[in-house]
């Protein structure tokens, strides 16, 4: 018994080494065991698997799977309107199509067409002619067979086509030829052409910002730019399948989640277009008349500081792109500050009688020069000894009269009304590059300093500034902010004002009506030497107030003042006795040996008729009174 159990173990024992030791040929229940492991572990291998994507990766796979097939689309905001005072449209948007293609895609597909049906003759070549020929056929002007042959055949996988396209023509394309792709986008239209252009600006489609739901009409220019964010409304989105994940064509019928976009807000302008037409052709002529470098000019409310006009003599056009020049969209009227010369005496004029030194009937004894400091002094005109009255003194526009007025008043005060003028500060119209003007800070000031100053040299202001001026004293010595946007208008059509100008009371009423009043005699033609600087600003029924001005340049050869290159300038109010509207005028280098270039009066003349026939502006009820400007 012990040997066959011995026996038994043996046997049992060697049949355990034997498969131990040869594995490779296992009986057939050693191969089904073998099998069942495998099996085992490779469940156990994709049950965790199984867990670890629906339990842990479930929600970052169904994202990846749904951006496979689907895209969103950002929907263009439509740009705001900008519109005069009186509703007429200076600047709107128009939806167009931006035409494209996927070449990569396109290749692919026709490749595949060719090798399904080789008897057809159809392939890539073969439809990019034929969608070439058509479009073309669609799009005359904008492109041609030729042109979209080459853009057919780029090296890359996608290109744009044209932009600017008809929302109907770009339907009709597509319709015909499928794998074209339309983008939504918008074109800014300017009826006017360079009507205003220099205040409106320019807005163009831009791509420049990787977010691309900025992808819009935005401003680079005037008050485009400088409101782009009021302009723009608030882009929308919708959610749409497409053949493959980076594929722009959209299959029909599946956008959903759509986010509507909101339009911008429209811009109302203070500016009346037909004064602003008016003024740039009268400014354009009288530049030309007087073979001046150029001007600038501006119409402003005498109450309330909105600018119903302004304009430089040239200027871009917004849809003419070669017109796009640093110096055409230079809006020289706030950009570019000069020295006024004797405009600038109506702060002197002002100062004096509101600090009392003088009155409009003093006599004041001028002599034919005046030594200030290391500089001697002298009126445009030669003369010895004359007595002129305050009045004079400014009608006569004399340098010398004025100066010793000045001194009266001394340089701390003097100081004082120009910063109330606005001189040197900027006036916050809200254009781009708009310049402060410069006054020199009074810790610099030499000898010299207050022998320039008060009559319009060694310090610089722009049109608008030099307006501003004569506001205040239109508007009973108080200084109004100007403006040129009143109000905002929100889709839904609620209007919203701008924000309340700010004002400076610069002097009291009863100062502004006494200074008014005394630079009426600029424009009176008296006899025996009392006719003033102006005669030719005259408007027939109306009393007129102003100023000439006539300011060096300084020669930018020689770094001193020229001897021929002048600023021309001329400021008035329209009229005296009920102010409704200031013109500013400034001629750049004008040839002073025409009529035209010696004085802006006559252009002055010119723009105050329109005016006041335009606005129906009742006439004076009395004339101007004829006074003593010299005292034999």
């Amino acid at each position: 018994m012990a040997g066959r159990g011995e026996q038994r173990r043996r046997t049992y024992t060697a049949r355990v080494r034997q498969v131990a030791g040869r594995p490779t040929v296992a009986t057939g229940k050693g191969r089904y065991v073998a099998v069942r492991v495998i099996l085992v572990a490779v469940l156990v291998v994709a049950g965790l698997r199984l867990v670890q994507v629906q339990g842990f990766q479930a929600e970052a796979l169904s994202a990846k799977a749904e951006s496979q097939r689907t895209t969103t689309i950002t929907i263009p905001a439509q740009r705001g309107a900008i519109v005069d005072r009186n509703g007429v449209q200076l600047a709107f948007s128009v939806e167009t199509r931006a035409l494209s293609v996927n070449l990569k895609l396109m290749r692919r597909s026709w490749a595949d067409y060719a090798v399904k049906h080789p008897t057809l003759g159809q392939n890539f070549e073969t439809r990019a002619a034929a969608a070439a020929k058509f479009m073309a056929a669609k799009l005359p002007g904008k492109t041609t067979e030729t042109e979209l042959l080459a853009d057919f055949h780029k090296n890359q996988d996608f290109t744009y086509l044209v932009d600017g396209v008809e929302p109907s023509v770009a339907d009709e394309i597509v319709k015909e030829f499928p794998e074209i792709g339309s983008e939504t986008r918008s074109a800014r239209e300017y009826p006017g052409d360079d009507l205003a252009s220099n205040v409106v600006g320019l807005a163009n489609w831009r791509m420049d910002d990787p977010d691309v739901s900025k992808h819009n009409l935005h401003g680079i220019d005037g008050l485009e730019l400088t409101r782009d964010a009021d302009l723009a409304g608030t882009p929308g989105k919708l959610v749409a399948d497409t053949p493959e994940g980076s594929d722009s064509v959209v299959i029909p019928g599946t956008e959903r989640d759509v986010q509507p976009a909101t339009p911008g807000n429209n811009l109302e302008l203070t500016i009346d277009s037909d004064v602003q037409y008016a003024l740039q052709s009268q400014l354009s002529d009288y530049v030309a008349q007087s073979h001046a470098k150029g001007g600038s000019a501006v119409v402003m409310d005498a109450k309330t500081g909105e600018i119903y006009a302004l304009a430089d003599d040239r200027t871009f056009n917004p849809n003419d792109p070669s017109t796009y020049t640093a110096d055409l969209m230079n809006d020289q009227a706030v950009t570019t500050p000069y020295e006024p010369g004797s405009v600038n005496k109506i702060v002197t004029a002002t100062a004096a009688i509101d600090s009392g030194v003088t009155t409009p009937d003093a006599v004041n004894v001028v002599p034919g020069t005046l030594k200030v400091a290391d500089h001697t002094v002298h009126d445009a005109w030669t003369h010895g000894t004359v007595n002129y009255t305050t009045t004079g003194i400014f009608a006569k526009s004399s340098n010398i009269g004025t100066l010793l007025l000045a001194q009266k008043v001394g340089p701390d005060k003097y100081l004082d009304y120009l910063k109330k003028f606005g001189i040197g500060q900027s006036t916050g119209l809200g254009l781009p590059g708009e310049s402060r003007g410069y006054v020199p800070a009074r810790g610099t000031w030499t000898g010299t300093t207050f022998g320039n100053l008060p009559i319009g040299q060694g310090l610089s202001m722009t049109v608008v500034q030099m307006a501003g001026m004569y506001q205040a004293i239109a508007n009973n010595g108080l200084r109004v902010q100007p403006r040129i946007v009143k109000d905002e208008v929100k889709p839904d059509g609620t209007v919203v004002p701008e924000p309340a100008p700010q004002t400076t009371q610069v002097v009291s009423p009863q100062t502004a009506t006494t200074v008014r009043d005394m630079l009426r005699a600029v424009t009176q033609n008296g006899k025996n030497g009392n006719s003033g600087t102006a005669p030719t600003a005259a408007v027939e029924g109306y009393q007129i107030s102003g100023k000439t001005g006539t300011g060096q340049q300084v020669n930018p050869a020689t770094g001193a003042y020229s001897d021929s290159l002048y600023n021309i300038t001329f400021a008035g109010i329209l009229p005296a006795d009920n102010p409704r509207f200031v013109v500013g005028i400034r001629l750049d280098a004008p040839d002073t040996t025409l009529p035209a270039g010696h004085s802006a009066a006559p252009l002055f003349h010119t723009v105050a008729s329109y005016l006041a026939q335009r606005y129906q502006i009742p006439l004076s009820q009395t004339a101007s009174p004829v006074v003593p400007l010299v005292i034999p």
